[in-house]
């Protein structure tokens, strides 16, 4: 069978965010060391407006992890960790994904395998992330805001929020949209994007980066934690 990617996202309660960071120090290793795990990251989550320190949202934490199959990703909810989040969160979801393209690293490794011509005619989420270059952070957080902005009001997003490994310089963004064609319409015919896209060069902002398509299997759960708006193809969370 084939390797499976998920996407584990989880809302707590403030009272208990002590939990969760002793959840993040402990479950790193513990995450990356359950059978049948090829590749996983536990991720801090913010609005994706600015990617600096203020714009961290403490109620919302998420997984990314490659499994060997979906009987190893099955195991995840039985799991030590799983158990673990699950009693520290007031809600979840998790979301199955199968790779469609990727592009760059993500600590050194290629994570996401795409398989020739794969395609979908569903839902699409996108995930980017970065290290930034130290010296190049304070442009790319000036940078950054309209296309966030624009990516609020895009065609087609269902859900959008930012992640990261840490709260300087490690930052991401996940993306859910109705099909890839209203992605492919964002990313390179929106004028603040394509502006973006064409100044990373000169502007050299990442010391290494990352993305990657995925077609969407399946989502459990609730959909709310994503930030989740069906409100005719506009929109995201909290609107």
């Amino acid at each position: 069978m084939s390797a499976l990617t998920t996407l584990h996202v989880w809302r707590v309660p403030r009272r208990a965010l002590g939990g969760v960071l002793t959840r993040m120090a402990v479950d790193r290793r513990r995450l990356r060391a359950l059978p049948g795990v090829r590749f996983a990251k536990l991720l801090g989550t913010g609005t994706g407006t600015t990617f600096g320190p203020g714009d961290a949202d403490l109620t919302r934490w998420a997984a990314v992890t490659v499994w060997d199959d979906p009987a190893a990703a099955a195991a995840f909810d039985t799991s030590a960790v799983g158990r673990a989040w699950a009693r520290v969160s007031e809600s979840a979801v998790r979301a199955d994904l199968r790779p469609l393209h990727s592009r760059g690293t993500w600590s050194g490794r290629t994570p996401f395998e795409p398989e020739n011509g794969s395609r979908t005619d569903g839902p699409v989420l996108a995930l980017t992330r970065a290290r930034l270059a130290p010296a190049r952070a304070l442009t790319f957080w000036r940078a950054i805001p309209p296309v966030t902005a624009a990516l609020h009001d895009a065609d087609g997003v269902l859900s959008r929020f930012g992640i990261g490994e840490a709260p300087i310089g490690w930052q991401g963004t996940i993306s859910v949209w109705r099909s890839t064609a209203h992605l492919l319409e964002f990313a390179y015919r929106h004028p603040q994007h394509r502006a973006a896209i064409a100044r990373t060069p000169e502007a050299r902002w990442y010391a290494e980066e990352l993305f990657a398509r995925f077609a969407v299997l399946d989502l459990a759960g609730d959909p709310a934690v994503l930030g989740w708006a069906d409100d005719g193809g506009k929109g995201s969370g909290g609107r």
